[in-house]
């Protein structure tokens, strides 16, 4: 499967998503690829960063043919991850066309929703070229115990597009196993954050 994780809005947690869900997915079915499409390159900072072995491969292509060259990379490896850029641009599109499900993370926020049009527009364009493609929001960064997770539910309602169950909370220790370019599963694997990026890559490759 090839999923990317996209989002026009900056500070979404798009990009630690993405790592995480690569290391959710190496633990169950490696090998597995993740594509740094971001010019600001996070996930490959993130790579450089880490003393322990790799849990999976990490290489940037932040190039508008992403989509002509992510097959011959795809087909060594049970999945891959794009990391997509944080605009919507040529290079969203192409990571658009190069995916079969694109995961939209969505911080509880009115402006987020609001933000999500552009994507879901270019979504919906990409479809007419690849009737095929899967796409979906993710309640990311919600702040626990909190009703505001429910209401941007409602909201992304009114998109044509469906809400996956699981939501990722605003925890603490995303941030402190990045410093270390380590993620939740390794530094803190009991911890809810942990639990809630299994439960979510399980659901992503049920719907896959």
């Amino acid at each position: 499967m090839i999923l990317a994780v996209l989002n026009q809005k900056g500070g979404v947690g798009k990009s630690t998503l993405a790592l995480h869900l690569a290391a959710a997915f190496a633990q169950h079915a490696p090998p597995v690829l993740l594509i740094d499409a971001d010019p600001q390159a996070s996930a490959l900072d993130w790579a450089a960063s880490r003393h322990a072995a790799p849990l999976f491969q990490v290489v940037g292509l932040p190039k508008t043919n992403l989509h002509r060259e992510v097959p011959a990379h795809a087909r060594h490896y049970a999945h891959v991850v794009i990391d997509g850029p944080p605009r919507v641009n040529a290079l969203a599109r192409s990571a658009i066309l190069a995916a079969d499900l694109v995961l939209i993370p969505v911080q509880p926020s009115p402006y987020d929703v609001w933000a999500a049009r552009e994507i879901v527009a270019l979504i919906e364009e990409a479809t007419a070229f690849k009737e095929t493609l899967k796409s979906a929001f993710v309640i990311n960064r919600k702040i626990v115990n909190t009703a505001i997770g429910r209401d941007v539910r409602d909201a992304l309602a009114a998109y044509d597009m469906p809400t996956l169950k699981t939501e990722i909370g605003q925890r603490v220790a995303f941030a402190e196993s990045a410093a270390t370019g380590r993620t939740v599963l390794e530094s803190a694997p009991n911890s809810r954050a942990s639990q809630e990026i299994s439960a979510l890559a399980r659901e992503i490759l049920e719907e896959g």
